[in-house]
């Protein structure tokens, strides 16, 4: 296919309603998505954040054990599963659309390639999927929630 061909996909799919089109033959394949209209999720009002000021400077022995007990927590959720992050700033959506069924639940088991949930970035639906067959053990978001780079979305335990 050459870039003639991919200019007249990309003004049919513009021309038209469809939202997403794939073509593949033998030794290529093409995916055009247009930017379909976003969830109709109800959004919740950005955070408000209220700085508190400085706390004095605590005796450095005390610090220790508190550094330790901070660093227990961190262990434990290790121990119970791998995590699957966000790769981007967004917000995120466990379904495709506000009346369908969420992509995935607590329990279940999820194939490699298959779609755990939406990260909406910029207005784009970005699918985050699943890098290795895995249980689901948690999700750490709620549905619409803004997520940053590096936040915990789900924990899995990898089969």
């Amino acid at each position: 296919m050459d870039i003639k061909d991919l200019k007249m996909l990309i003004k049919m799919v513009t021309e038209t309603d469809i939202t997403e089109f794939e073509l593949e033959n033998t030794d290529e394949k093409v995916v055009i998505k247009r930017g379909c209209a976003a969830p109709q999720f109800q959004m919740q009002a950005p955070v408000a954040y209220q700085y508190a000021p400085a706390a004095p400077v605590a005796p450095a022995a005390p610090a220790a054990p508190a550094a330790a007990s901070a660093a227990a927590p961190a262990a434990a959720e290790k121990e119970q599963g791998d995590v699957i992050t966000s790769p981007i700033v967004g917000t995120f959506y466990r379904a495709p659309a506000p009346e369908a069924a969420a992509y995935v639940e607590v329990g279940q088991i999820v194939e490699k390639g298959q779609v755990l949930c939406i990260v909406e970035a910029m207005k784009l639906m970005n699918e985050i999927e699943a890098e290795f067959k895995c249980k689901i053990l948690k999700i750490c978001k709620e549905n619409a929630q803004p997520v940053e780079y590096g936040d915990a979305l789900f924990v899995v335990e990898k089969l």
